[in-house]
């Protein structure tokens, strides 16, 4: 099975809808690819919650250690964290209330995925999540 993302139109839709987004290794270090992606989604109006048990805080949120540590409804964790990771994220993304799961440009996992989709959840692997969102205003 190849890893099939939703078409252009569906992830504008899922960007618009989208309020919270949890990214799973945020790094605290502006030079990080990881932070200047999600300060341009935090400026772009949404709520961006830091899960990174290495941290204490990114943007002035305080960090979470885990999906499951968030309080509260997610819309999209997106993850900054390589490809061998995906399938225990998938794991605990499917035992949360979260809608999307969303790999980084580089970052897909055919395990992680057959998994989150059998169980019916919408995927989005090896995309930046600022570059769909740029595309789709």
């Amino acid at each position: 099975m190849a890893i099939e993302n939703p078409t252009r139109d569906e992830i504008g839709k899922i960007l618009k809808k989208a309020k919270r987004i949890a990214v799973v290794g945020l790094s605290d270090n502006p030079e990080r690819t990881s932070y200047s992606v999600s300060e341009a989604m935090k400026e772009a109006g949404y709520d961006i919650i830091p899960v990174n048990p290495n941290v204490d805080e990114v943007f002035g949120v305080r960090a979470v250690g885990s999906l499951k540590d968030i309080d509260g409804h997610v819309d999209i964790v997106n993850i900054f964290r390589r490809s061998e990771y995906l399938p225990d994220l998938a794991k605990e993304f499917d035992e949360i209330d979260a809608d999307v799961f969303w790999a980084q440009l580089g970052v897909e996992n055919e395990e992680a995925y057959r998994f989150l989709k059998d169980r019916g959840h919408t995927v989005i692997m090896n995309r930046c999540i600022k570059v769909e969102h740029s595309l789709t205003r």
